[in-house]
């Protein structure tokens, strides 16, 4: 089996797998939902500056939560099984995909909300929609290893929590300047460099994914 084959198949068996037990996602929409309330709850005004930092928190948390599941999910018995049947790389790239389309979902949601209680401030929506892409891509891909890593270490959370924010930090301050250019907050002339960094972090950040990820799975 081709290595375009077995992604589409994993792929397509998380998928189903959420739909069969919708309670991590239904959580998932309950948490944003109710952060969006509070927001509603808290602001009677809410400021273009306030707006955008509320955005990429709560994107960043809700990512956390989404994706902490990844392979904890995952028996060891079953884990076994993909072991004798697909490549590893298969089994990280089809998580990834998963979660980044996962993320760039709730990404909406969570725009959707604030700009339903406090206002769309948003005046470039391609930019916008290029940095929620990126960000989704940048959180999903360092989430779903730290994930696997955590995994493999008795599911250890706080283990989660210290290696991967400060690898997403760098990312979630450019995405927060990015998404200021977007909203009008500031006139950055250097927008190309921040997008191309970006896509760097990401790229970075999946290769050493993919070229460690095989000997954690055999491990």
């Amino acid at each position: 089996m081709n290595m375009g084959k077995e992604i589409w198949n994993l792929l397509r068996k998380d998928l189903m797998l959420e739909l069969r037990m919708g309670y991590a996602l239904s959580g998932i929409l309950l948490y944003v939902f109710s952060t969006v309330f509070i927001v509603f709850a808290s602001f009677i005004q809410l400021p273009n500056t306030v707006w955008n930092i509320l955005f990429w928190v709560v994107l960043l948390f809700a990512s956390v939560n989404a994706i902490v599941k990844s392979f904890v999910q995952e028996s060891g018995n079953r884990q076994l099984y993909y072991y004798s049947l697909v490549n590893p790389v298969s089994v990280l790239l089809a998580k990834m995909a998963y979660n980044v389309g996962l993320l760039f979902l709730i990404s909406l949601l969570i725009w959707a909300g604030l700009a339903f209680v406090g206002g769309n401030p948003v005046r470039d929506p391609e930019l916008f929609l290029l940095a929620m892409f990126l960000g989704s891509s940048g959180f999903a891909i360092t989430f779903t290893f730290v994930s696997a890593i955590s995994a493999k270490a008795d599911h250890n959370s706080t283990l989660l929590a210290i290696m991967s924010f400060p690898l997403v930090i760098p990312i979630l301050m450019t995405l927060v300047k990015l998404s200021a250019n977007a909203l009008g907050l500031m006139n950055d002339t250097g927008l190309q460099k921040d997008i191309i960094l970006l896509c760097a972090m990401d790229g970075l950040l999946l290769g050493a994914a993919l070229i460690l990820f095989p000997f954690l799975w055999t491990d």
